[in-house]
C-alpha cells in the first residue's frame, strides 16, 4: 500500500508530559485531536493551562489546528493515532500493560482502512506487535499490514528540562512495512528539527528506547553503590567524582534517588521480556536493587546524623524539601520521598514535607501527606530533590539551633553549610 496523504488528522491519546508537548508541535502543520479520559486534564487544557509545566499557555493557545476532547467519537476521523498513554509496573515490578491495551482496544473500534497506529509509550521488544497488534486485529475486523498499519517512535521527553525539548532531540522512528516505516519517519521529520533516525524494525526502535533508562539506572547504581562505601569511609562521594572526572571520558553520573515513571520503571521491562525469554538479568536487576535501596539509606543516615548530635530522635522535627521525583517539574509519580516520609514517620519523627512544585491535593489524595506552606525552625533539613528554588533558600532561618542538621542529598549547596550530602 502507497502512503499519500501528506495532511493527515493526526489524534494523540493521552495528553500528560509526553502527549501534550507533542499535540502542539503536530499541531503547528497538521490538524490535531488531543484525547485524554481525564475530563478534568481536557478541560484545563481548553482553558490553556497545563498543570504538567510542559507547556505554556502562549503555546497551547497558540499551536495551530488543535482541539482537546475526552469523547472517543471526536477522533474516529482521524487517520494516525499516536498512543502515548503511561506504562507503569505492579506492585511485583511485572509490566502493567492495562492502559496500553485499554487506548489499544479503544483505537481499535475506530480503525478505518488504510489508517496507522503510532505508539511512542515505553515498552519491552516485541509488545507492540505481539501485544497491541492483535488487539487492533480483532476489535477492528481489519488485517494487520493489509488494512492498517503500526509505528513506533520511542518518547524521549524529560520533564522540567528546557534545554531539550521535543522538537530539539532526535527521533527514533519504526514502522510495520518499509512504505509504513517510510511515511512515519517523514511525518515526524517534519516536525523535529533535529532530526529522526529510522530504525530497522519496531522491535529494535523499542529496544533502543529500553537500554536507554536501563543504561541511565545502571551507571546510577554504580555512583549510589559508592556512595554506600564511601559513607563507611566517612569520605565525600561528591568530591571523589569531581576528582575523577578530571579525565576526560569519565561518565559524570551522580548519587541519588531513582523514581519517576521512566528510569525507575523501564528497567523491568526488559527484565521481564529477559526472564520470559529464560534469561535471568543479573545487571539489570543488581542496579535497580540498588537505587530501590537508596530510600531507605537515606532515612537512616538522617537517623544517625541524629543521634551523633545528640538529638533525640523520637520527636525530632524534620523538614524534607521536595517531594516530586525530579528536580523543578511538578510530577510525584514513583517518587521515592515517599518512601523515606515513612521510614522515618515510623521511628515517630515529626516529619513535614515542602515543595513549591507539586500539586497539594494530588500528594494529599494518593499519599496522605499535607504539603506545608509555611517554613518554621527544624532539628534538621533534608533536601531531597533539586528544585532550582531550594537554592535560594535562608536556611539559617530555618535552623532551630546552630548545631541543626542540614542534609543535602542533591549535593546543591555551598558544602560549608551542610552537615552531609549524599
Amino acid at each position: 500500500m502507497s502512503f499519500s496523504n501528506n495532511n493527515p488528522t493526526i489524534a494523540i491519546i493521552g495528553l500528560g508530559y509526553v502527549g501534550l508537548p507533542l499535540a502542539v508541535a503536530f499541531a503547528e502543520k497538521y490538524t490535531v485531536v488531543g484525547f485524554d479520559i481525564n475530563s478534568k486534564r481536557v478541560a484545563s487544557l481548553v482553558n490553556g493551562l497545563d498543570d504538567t509545566l510542559q507547556c505554556s499557555t502562549t503555546q497551547i493557545q497558540n499551536a495551530g489546528k488543535l482541539s482537546f476532547t475526552h469523547a472517543l467519537s471526536d477522533i474516529g476521523h482521524c487517520q494516525i493515532y499516536i498512543v502515548t498513554v503511561p506504562t507503569p509496573v505492579d506492585a511485583q515490578k511485572q509490566p502493567n500493560l492495562h492502559p496500553l491495551l485499554t487506548a489499544t482496544k479503544m483505537i481499535g473500534g475506530l480503525l478505518k482502512k488504510g489508517d496507522i497506529v503510532i505508539y511512542e509509550s515505553t515498552v519491552y521488544p516485541g509488545c507492540t506487535e505481539e501485544d497491541c497488534v492483535p488487539v487492533l486485529a480483532n476489535t477492528s475486523g481489519l488485517v494487520f499490514n493489509t488494512d492498517f498499519f503500526v509505528g513506533y517512535s520511542p518518547e524521549r521527553i524529560n520533564p522540567g528540562d528546557t534545554t531539550h525539548t521535543l522538537t530539539k532531540i532526535v527521533k527514533v522512528t519504526a514502522g510495520s512495512t518499509p512504505a509504513a516505516a517510510d511515511y512515519i519517519n517523514h511525518l515526524y521529520s517534519s516536525i523535529i528539527s533535529a532530526g529522526t533516525y529510522l530504525a530497522s524494525s519496531i522491535k529494535i526502535a523499542e529496544a533502543s528506547k529500553a537500554i536507554e533508562n536501563a543504561q541511565r539506572d545502571i551507571n546510577i547504581s554504580f555512583v549510589n553503590e559508592l556512595a554506600l562505601i564511601f559513607d563507611k569511609m566517612n569520605i565525600d562521594t561528591h568530591e571523589v567524582l569531581a576528582a575523577a572526572a578530571t579525565k576526560w571520558n569519565f561518565l559524570p553520573f551522580k548519587p541519588g534517588l531513582v523514581g519517576g515513571h521512566c528510569i525507575g520503571v523501564d528497567p523491568y521491562y526488559l527484565a521481564h521480556k529477559a526472564s520470559q525469554l529464560g534469561h535471568t538479568p543479573q545487571v539489570i536487576l543488581s542496579g535497580r536493587n540498588v537505587n530501590d535501596a537508596m530510600s531507605g539509606f537515606i532515612a537512616n543516615k538522617l537517623i544517625r546524623l541524629l543521634t551523633n548530635a545528640n538529638k533525640p530522635v523520637k520527636g525530632a522535627k524534620v523538614l524534607l524539601l521536595g517531594v516530586t521525583f525530579k528536580e523543578n517539574c511538578p510530577d510525584i509519580r514513583n517518587s521515592k520521598v515517599f518512601d523515606i516520609y515513612h521510614i522515618l514517620k515510623e521511628r515517630e519523627i515529626d516529619i513535614t514535607v515542602f515543595d513549591p512544585y507539586a500539586d497539594a491535593l494530588e500528594v494529599k489524595e494518593q499519599h496522605g501527606i499535607e504539603l506545608i506552606t509555611t517554613l518554621e525552625k527544624y532539628d534538621a533539613i533534608v533536601i531531597t530533590v533539586a528544585h532550582h528554588f531550594f537554592t535560594s533558600l535562608n536556611y539559617a532561618s530555618i535552623k532551630n539551633s546552630d548545631d541543626a542538621i542540614i542534609f543535602d542529598t542533591k549535593a546543591i549547596l555551598d558544602k560549608k553549610i551542610v552537615t552531609a550530602r549524599l
